[in-house]
């Protein structure tokens, strides 16, 4: 049997090209984000419409609630999932366990109509709650793994890591950006029922066990792909836990000072980007019942699908990722990168923008007046996913090549279990946050997150040369 340290063709340092096993890695996890998003895209209006529009009829607040918690677990089981890999089944055998746990939890979704039973859990019927339950269970198992491989199949140092990181994130985007559309038109619009009533179009019954369906689908696609051709392009790297054979001498070494400086780093930007993801994550929840009610989706006689909006956000990764990226390489040529605190804050401050043009929405609608033939113009909602996606580029994937730069060798996995601990927090956070709308109000909820989001930013910039310095030549 080989050990831990054999590993895939990867290119020196030197080297312009990378690993065709970072291409492997863009497919498998673009399925599996085609199947995560086509399944959150259509989450909480499942959860909200009646049960004659073919939805569960639960009330918007309590929806918000189970939508924080549902994606806020999916973000904590990575630290479990991480751990386990780690120290017993390696990233690979992770990844198979994790893939076909959430292709049954999409199948039982599906499966909903024909395993009708009485509510029991937060107003779900079983079925539905069993396969949130396998949802969030397997993606602890996925999420973390396939983020560390590709960082393994980079030597420290080699300046292609922050490159490949992008491209793996333009992947999970790409995903992101179909699954809305394509589950979104298969709920809405195919297998939907739709009346015109005073010359508006509206549904009167989705077809939401499709969209599951197709997003299941995506979840098997790609782990055919990454169980076929895995040996092919990755040979053994992530095959086995780091403390197999000749590891086991570097998993039981004491931390150094510098590597505890390191992972503190860590642990203190998590904790800034929890309030980061709990605004943007409003997105799946209080953004996307406000755009259904109170933003004018026709478009030359077309009413936009709602969960087609999930969609914009990916299509602006995909287009500026590269931008982003070609800024970052520049200034670094200039010798002028900002450093990795200063990136994530500036994220933060443009996610708060972002969310002062939802206000632009609500005072061009009259305040938060209930009345939904009252209409904001589709540009609010625009602008305000196009500034979320230029934060998140200034914050996610810097994050996911930050835990790969910084982490001990034998803590990797576990530590990008952690990084995943701050959407864990914030979706719960946002559940809360979305349920309060309609009691306060989206004025002047949209308007604190705007305010509290932005302030969070400028602290994380005022402390960063601390952070940097903390973090000895690796920032």
């Amino acid at each position: 049997m080989q050990v831990a340290t054999a590993q895939a063709p990867a290119p020196t340092p030197t080297s312009t090209k990378h690993p065709p096993g970072l291409y492997l890695l863009f497919f498998t996890e673009m399925w599996e984000r085609f199947s995560y998003y086509g399944m959150r895209g259509l989450l909480v209006l499942y959860l909200t419409k009646t049960a004659v529009e073919g939805g569960l009829g639960i009330p918007e607040a309590s929806a918000s609630l189970i939508y924080g918690y549902f994606t806020g677990f999916v973000y904590f089981t990575p630290i479990i999932g991480g751990w386990l890999a780690d120290k017993y089944i390696g990233q690979r055998r992770a990844i198979l366990i994790g893939g076909v746990t959430m292709a049954l939890a999409q199948l039982c979704l599906f499966m909903q109509p024909a395993l009708s039973a009485e509510p029991a859990f937060f107003g779900m019927p079983w079925p539905t709650a069993l396969g949130l339950l396998l949802l969030i269970l397997g993606n602890g198992f996925f999420k973390p793994n396939i983020s560390t491989i590709v960082g393994k199949l980079y030597q420290q140092g080699d300046p292609k890591r922050d490159a490949a990181f992008t491209i793996f994130y333009m992947g999970i985007n790409v995903g992101a950006f179909f699954a809305p559309l394509v589950c979104g038109f298969l709920a809405e619009d195919l297998f939907a029922t739709k009346t015109v009533v005073n010359g508006v179009t509206q549904i009167s019954s989705y077809g939401f066990r499709y969209g599951f369906l197709a997003a299941g689908i995506g979840m098997i696609l790609g782990q055919l792909a990454f169980n076929l051709l895995g040996k092919k392009y990755l040979g053994d790297v992530g095959l086995y836990p780091e403390g197999h054979g000749e590891d086991k001498t570097i998993a039981k070494a004491p931390l150094t000072k510098e590597e505890t400086d390191r992972m503190a780093v860590i642990f203190i930007i998590t904790l800034f980007v929890v309030f980061f993801w709990a605004g943007f994550e409003q997105a799946g929840s209080s953004l996307t019942l406000y755009t259904d009610k109170y933003i004018n989706r026709e478009v030359f006689g077309f009413l936009i699908p709602t969960s087609w909006f999930q969609s914009v956000n990916p299509l602006f990764i995909v287009a500026f990722a590269p931008v982003t990226a070609g800024i970052w390489l520049a200034l670094g040529r200039k010798g002028k990168d900002l450093s990795i605190p200063v990136k994530m804050g500036l994220g933060m401050i443009l996610l708060g923008a972002g969310f002062l043009f939802m206000v632009g929405a609500v005072m061009e609608r009259g305040g938060d007046v209930q009345d939904q033939t009252v209409k904001a113009s589709i540009l609010w909602l625009l602008a305000t996913y196009f500034f979320h996606t230029i934060g998140e580029l200034c914050l996610s994937p810097i994050g996911l090549s930050m835990v790969s730069r910084l982490s001990p060798v034998a803590l990797t996995s576990m530590l990008m279990g952690v990084w995943f601990l701050a959407p864990f927090v914030a979706q719960i956070a946002g559940g809360y946050i979305a349920a309060y709308v309609e009691e306060l109000g989206a004025l002047k909820v949209f308007g604190l997150i705007a305010g509290f989001v932005i302030l969070a930013g400028l602290v994380l910039i005022a402390i960063s040369k601390k952070l940097f310095a903390m973090m000895h030549g690796r920032g």
